[in-house]
């Protein structure tokens, strides 16, 4: 079992066709597991997977310093994506503020990020959420010094609209966008990002493809769900909305064992149809290999038609994240 690449981008960026989101490692999904977590990266590099997402608000910044360990061995083998500014972080890794899009701000992130990652570059720096307060041409004016100056080799941002990416390409050329998308989240379907990327030879790549495992059909109950995990208080995951999803869900089931596939694995076949890259998250190996295995299904246009329509968009109930949170995306 081994991944395809693909180009991310028109810039010369190569990636796994999916890659691995690594924020529940250390952040946000109960108690971190450093060893396992260790294990499951290097077991995705021997899988062929290239790509690995991190931030420097995992943790913060125990999540860059878990992967750059991790990597380390196979540094030259791998594309390193992180990002700065979803939140302001201070030299201690408190959180100060919001969104930060600075020019000076950034300058010390990606010196952080580099010094935790313990490498000379980074392969795919993001903005992480736009700051409404800086022009993004002006922070993107910065990050394309960054490049010039060799310690950023590609650009991205995430969650931001058609109209900021437009602006932000237009600044300095940019080689992904990051974005939530699965069967339960196509926004993007119709506010015009997708398209605008296709438009200019942007790349695109999904987060949470598995509805942060809601499409896996593992999770029943939040019963199951470890303290602090952030679920437990998630639109999605709450009350009524819980069940209401889990129903959504079960419908793919019952289309994916025409496949002899998990739920999630056709989940993830249906993201990466649509010529996206996806970067499921999980810091279990055995999710992993299910996870790759699934970019190695060949799903037909008929099917492909049909998950969409058992998972209604309109009909997904619960917001992505609370109100704090979704004021940070641009839908």
């Amino acid at each position: 079992m081994s991944i395809r690449t693909h180009a991310l981008g028109s810039r010369g960026l190569t990636t796994s066709v999916e890659g691995l989101g690594t924020m529940g490692m250390t952040a946000m999904y109960g108690t971190p597991d450093d060893a396992g977590s260790v294990e499951t990266i290097q077991r995705a590099i021997e899988l062929g997977v290239t790509l690995f997402d991190t931030a420097d608000m995992y943790g913060p910044f125990t999540g860059e310093q878990l992967v750059g360990r991790a990597v380390a061995r196979d540094r030259d083998r791998v594309v390193l994506a992180t990002k700065f500014g979803g939140v302001t972080l201070d030299e201690t890794g408190k959180i100060v503020g919001g969104p930060n899009g600075r020019a000076d701000y950034l300058r010390r992130a990606v010196e952080g990020s580099l010094r935790r990652l313990g490498t000379d570059r980074i392969d795919l720096y993001y903005q992480h959420r736009v700051d409404p307060n800086v022009p993004v041409a002006e922070t993107f004016g910065a990050l394309g010094e960054l490049v010039a100056e060799g310690k950023v080799r590609y650009l991205g941002i995430c969650e931001a609209s058609a109209e900021t990416v437009r602006a932000a390409h237009a600044a300095a050329p940019l080689s992904a966008v990051q974005t939530e998308y699965s069967l339960f989240t196509r926004t993007v379907e119709t506010n015009g990002v997708l398209d605008t990327v296709r438009e200019l030879g942007i790349g695109f790549v999904a987060y949470s493809p598995l509805g942060r495992g809601l499409l896996t059909g593992e999770l029943r109950s939040l019963d199951g769900l470890p303290e602090g995990d952030w679920r437990r208080s998630a639109p999605r995951f709450s009350g009524e909305n819980f069940a209401h999803n889990l129903a959504l869900a079960d419908r793919v089931r019952v289309i994916a064992e025409k496949y002899d596939a998990t739920p999630g694995q056709l989940a993830l076949a249906w993201v990466l149809a649509h010529g996206v890259t996806a970067i499921p998250g999980t810091k279990r190996r055995a999710y992993l290999e299910e996870n790759v295995a699934a970019a190695t299904l060949t799903v037909d246009a008929e099917t492909l038609t049909a998950l969409a329509e058992v998972i209604p968009a309109d009909e997904v109930a619960g917001e992505r994240y609370v109100a704090a949170g979704m004021k940070a995306i641009q839908e």
